[in-house]
C-alpha cells in the first residue's frame, strides 16, 4: 500500500480590506443576504452571493423550513438562481459567509458537502472554475481559486 498525500491550494486573509475591490463589493453582498436569511430553527444566518461574468451579482440566504430537510443552503439558493435566471453567463466568483445573531461566530464557515458538489458541477458545466472566497465574521478568510481545492475526491459523470 502506497501513502498519498493531498496538497489543497488557497490564500488567507486576516481582513477584508486586503481583497480586490470587486471581490470586496461580492463580500458586502454575501454579508447582506446573511442579514435577511430565513433560519428560526438553527439560528446560523448564511448568505453568499455570486459576481457573474456579465457584472450582475446574485444573492442568496439560507431558507429554513420546520419540514426539515425542506430548506435550502444559501450557495444553492445563490447558484440555482443564477442557473434559472442566466443560464449562459458564468460565474466568476462566489462570496460566502455566516452570523449568528446574539453572538459572535469565531469561525469560517464552509460551505457543506451538498453545496460543494453543486459549485462542481456548475463549474463544470460553465467549463470555467470560479474564484470562493469564505469570510468571518471578524473580517478575516480564505480565498480559493476553484472549488476543486475544497471537493478534491468529487462525484462526477466523466
Amino acid at each position: 500500500m502506497k501513502k498519498n498525500e493531498l496538497h489543497i491550494a488557497y490564500q488567507s486573509f486576516e481582513k477584508v480590506e486586503e481583497l480586490q475591490p470587486n471581490d470586496l463589493v461580492l463580500v458586502n453582498h454575501a454579508i447582506a443576504a446573511a442579514a435577511v436569511a430565513y433560519a428560526p430553527y438553527s439560528g446560523f444566518h448564511v448568505g453568499a452571493s455570486l459576481r457573474l461574468k456579465n457584472g450582475e451579482i446574485v444573492k442568496g440566504s439560507n431558507q429554513e423550513n420546520s419540514a426539515y430537510p425542506s430548506g435550502l443552503c444559501a450557495e444553492r439558493v445563490a447558484l440555482f438562481y443564477a442557473g434559472s435566471q442566466f443560464p449562459n453567463t458564468e460565474i466568476e466568483a462566489m462570496a460566502v459567509t455566516a452570523r449568528t445573531p446574539g453572538k459572535k461566530l469565531k469561525m469560517i464557515v464552509k460551505p457543506c458537502g451538498a453545496c460543494r458538489q453543486v459549485m462542481l458541477e456548475t463549474a463544470q458545466r460553465q467549463k470555467t472554475p470560479f474564484k470562493i472566497i469564505l469570510v468571518g465574521e471578524d473580517g478575516q478568510g480564505l480565498l480559493f481559486d476553484s472549488i476543486a481545492d475544497l471537493i478534491p475526491f468529487s462525484f462526477e459523470f466523466e
